[in-house]
C-alpha cells in the first residue's frame, strides 16, 4: 500500500509541474508499464514491428504531455491502457495501409497475399466494437479498457470508478456478451 500512496503523491505532484517527481516516477511505475505491453502483445504476432518497449516509451512520452488532474495510480494506469491501445490501433491502421500500398491498386490472383494479418484485422475489429460500445454505454466500454488493457483488479476497479464488485461484475458480463456479439458479426 506503500508504493501505491507514493505514486499517488508523485503524481500529484507531476501533475503540479514538479518535473523531479516525474524523474522519479518514471522508474517506479515503468515495471508495470512493461506488463501491461507485454499482456498487450501475446494475442499479436513475434514479427510486430513495434515492441513492448517501443509502445512503453510512446505512451509514458505522450502521457507526459497529458493535462490531467491525477486521481490515483489506477487512474495513472488506466490511462496508460487507453494510451497504449489507442497506440497499438493506429500503428495497425497504418501497417495495414502500407500492406495495401497506400492507396495503389495491388492486382492478384492469390487472395492470401493482399490479406492483413488476423491479429492488426482482431486488433482492429476490438477497436471499432470498442468505439461501438463507448457511444452505447461509455462506462461499460471504460470497464472493460480498464480490465483488459490495463489489467486493474477489481479491487482497483472499485477505486477507480466507485462501483461495487457486484456492479462491476453485471457491468463486465453485459460488456463482452456485447462485445462478442459485434465480434462475431465480423
Amino acid at each position: 500500500m506503500g508504493a501505491q500512496k507514493s505514486i499517488t503523491q508523485l503524481l500529484n505532484r507531476w501533475g503540479a509541474g514538479d518535473k523531479e517527481a516525474e524523474a522519479t516516477l518514471a522508474p517506479m511505475v515503468y515495471d508495470e508499464l512493461q506488463r501491461m505491453a507485454k499482456r498487450l502483445f501475446r494475442s499479436e504476432k513475434r514479427s510486430h514491428t513495434l515492441q513492448p518497449t517501443a509502445l512503453v516509451h510512446e505512451a509514458f512520452v505522450k502521457l507526459v504531455d497529458v493535462d490531467v488532474a491525477w486521481q490515483d495510480r489506477a487512474h495513472f494506469f488506466s490511462l496508460a491502457a487507453r494510451m497504449m491501445r489507442r497506440l497499438l490501433a493506429n500503428h495497425a491502421n497504418a501497417r495495414n495501409a502500407a500492406k495495401r500500398g497506400g492507396g495503389d491498386v495491388k492486382v492478384t490472383l492469390d487472395e492470401s497475399a493482399v490479406s492483413g494479418s488476423s491479429a492488426d484485422a482482431d486488433l482492429l475489429d476490438l477497436e471499432e466494437a470498442l468505439q461501438g460500445l463507448a457511444e452505447l454505454d461509455s462506462r461499460k466500454a471504460e470497464l472493460i479498457e480498464l480490465q483488459y488493457f490495463g489489467g486493474l483488479t477489481f479491487r482497483e476497479m472499485e477505486e477507480v470508478t466507485g462501483l461495487s464488485s457486484s456492479t462491476l461484475d453485471r457491468e463486465l458480463r453485459m460488456a463482452r456478451a456485447w462485445l462478442k456479439d459485434q465480434l462475431t458479426k465480423k
